[in-house]
């Protein structure tokens, strides 16, 4: 089975308090993004990698990508004001694609197993996502003053990748586009046109580098990996 993939990088991540772009931090001698590019680019099942990135940073990515010798990325395009804007740049270089995942350049613990789980969900049912049970008690607030308390096993938290049969996610996108709306991750804009998303348990592992503290919880994860190697 085969896939392309769509990964946003173009975000400054101000959170970060880095002064750069998250992407070009280094993670035990590596940059952030070649970690997770690599697993893509070493997934016999992928065919072409499309990153977009910030306008202003795409020499350097394009560098990076020779420097660490990646093959598989077919271009780099510019990012958009939002990453739903880059997304949509993203799966525009796409179009004679039949599977697609979407994923943060930022998250670089997937693996291949988790990827080949949600590919082949994707690839019957036509959209599907990672994501884990959430482990605390989830509330629902407003201005400070707990309303009820959200029955757990039906909560989950979301994660990427995101993978789709291509024109669900590319009309999906479009109509967004044309109306305006904004979502909150990739499924959000299939949701709203009645197509159902299927959830796939992904790992605890795989967090987002966001803030200074991810960046320490990274290095344990690579250390655990290590170890278990």
């Amino acid at each position: 089975m085969n896939y392309d993939v769509v990964i946003p990088a173009a975000g400054q991540g101000k959170r970060m308090q880095a002064g750069c772009n998250k992407q070009f931090l280094m993670l035990e001698k590596k940059p952030v993004i070649i970690h997770t590019v690599s697993i893509f680019d070493n997934d016999p099942w992928c065919e072409r990698i499309i990153i977009a990135a910030n306008s202003n940073e795409i020499n350097a990515m394009e560098r990076l990508m020779k420097d660490w010798n990646i093959k598989k990325v077919k271009a780099i395009v510019a990012g958009g004001r939002e990453r739903q804007d880059s997304v949509f740049k993203g799966l525009k270089q796409l179009n004679s694609s039949s599977l697609v995942l979407i994923h943060d350049g930022a998250r670089p613990f997937i693996t291949k197993e988790q990827i080949h789980s949600l590919a082949e969900k994707a690839n019957t049912d036509g959209a599907a996502v990672l994501g884990v049970k959430m482990k605390d008690t989830v509330k629902k607030v407003k201005d400070g003053l707990v309303l009820e308390t959200i029955e757990r096993s039906s909560v989950w938290s979301v994660q990427t990748p995101q993978a789709f049969q291509f024109p669900i996610i590319f009309d999906a996108y479009k109509k967004a586009a044309m109306d305006g709306y904004a979502g909150t991750d990739d499924t959000s804009l299939v949701e709203r046109l009645g197509f159902p998303i299927h959830m796939v348990e992904g790992s605890y592992d795989n967090i987002k580098l966001t803030t200074p503290e991810d960046m320490t919880v990274a290095r344990a994860i690579l250390n655990k990996r290590k170890e278990e190697a």
